[in-house]
């Protein structure tokens, strides 16, 4: 049965996080605060909950969720072949608003979808996220929304799109403060070497070069990709969009490679361009 916990009451928030703890294990949906806007997650290790988070949304095994972490260390678990630039960046704003698509771990046995071998992964900046990642571990996360629509602020607002197919939804309040808009998760391609922004988002592109100099902006091309006789202004790039707004989906948003085809969320991606949490 859905039920709804009120985390801004401690006694409220110990039980919600027992059962959305709970609800992971049983390969179960919750609805969660982030920093930018609120989750729909899942156990990432499962590929059926995994499964039942996409069809929730209304999206397709092209449009893979990116996957929260509770600890930067988890990084090195869960992704290989990090270079310096993104391990910068990640110690630099983890956590917080910025979503790293890197290169999967081989060994991993997990299924988040046709990911061509990358995941993108965020540490949020949020505590009842924080204690819910603590307790569960690694999970697979999207805005909590059905594709195409607005992404939740609310857990009151996720519950009206995605009613039933959720076992619990954590309330924490608008997310991020109320009267404002939900901004979504810069999303950063980091399996190339160069790092290209893919969704502009709560990190700016100035405040990621004050790390690195070298990322590249949405849409941006190096000098030494510039067509020899023409002006780089006509460059065929393009630039990522969101379907709420990062995505994952994305981004979420949103062809730089990622985890789908040309869609960090707002959730923020190229081919995947959903509001990523």
């Amino acid at each position: 049965m859905t039920t709804t916990y009120n985390c801004t009451s401690e006694d409220q928030r110990a039980l919600g996080l027992e059962h959305a703890q709970r609800a992971i294990s049983e390969q179960k949906c919750v609805v969660f605060p982030t920093d930018t806007v609120y989750g729909i997650a899942a156990d990432a290790f499962s590929p059926q909950a995994v499964t039942m988070l996409l069809v929730s949304k209304g999206r397709g095994r092209s449009m893979p969720p990116p996957v929260l972490i509770p600890r930067i260390n988890a990084l090195d678990g869960l992704a290989t072949d990090v270079s310096a630039d993104a391990r910068k960046l990640a110690e630099a704003f983890w956590p917080g608003g910025l979503t790293l698509i890197l290169h999967a771990q081989p060994s991993l046995d997990w299924d988040l979808g046709d990911t061509k071998g990358t995941v993108a992964l965020r540490m949020p900046a949020d505590e009842v996220a924080q204690e819910l990642l603590t307790l569960t571990g690694p999970l697979a996360v999207s805005s909590a929304n059905r594709t195409g629509h607005a992404a939740a602020q609310t857990a009151a607002e996720a519950r009206e799109q995605l009613a039933e197919s959720v076992e619990v939804y954590l309330e924490g309040g608008f997310r991020p403060l109320e009267g404002t808009e939900g901004v979504p998760s810069t999303i950063v391609d980091a399996t190339g070497p160069l790092l290209r922004v893919v969704r502009n988002g709560a990190v700016s592109l100035q405040q990621l070069r004050e790390h690195v100099p070298a990322v590249l902006g949405l849409g941006e091309i190096p000098m030494a990709e510039e067509p020899a006789e023409e002006p780089a202004d006509d460059a065929d790039v393009t630039e990522a969009s969101t379907d709420e707004t990062p995505v994952t989906e994305a981004p979420v948003a949103e062809a730089a490679p990622v985890q789908t085809p040309v869609t960090d969320a707002s959730t923020d991606e190229p081919s995947r361009q959903e509001p990523r949490p």
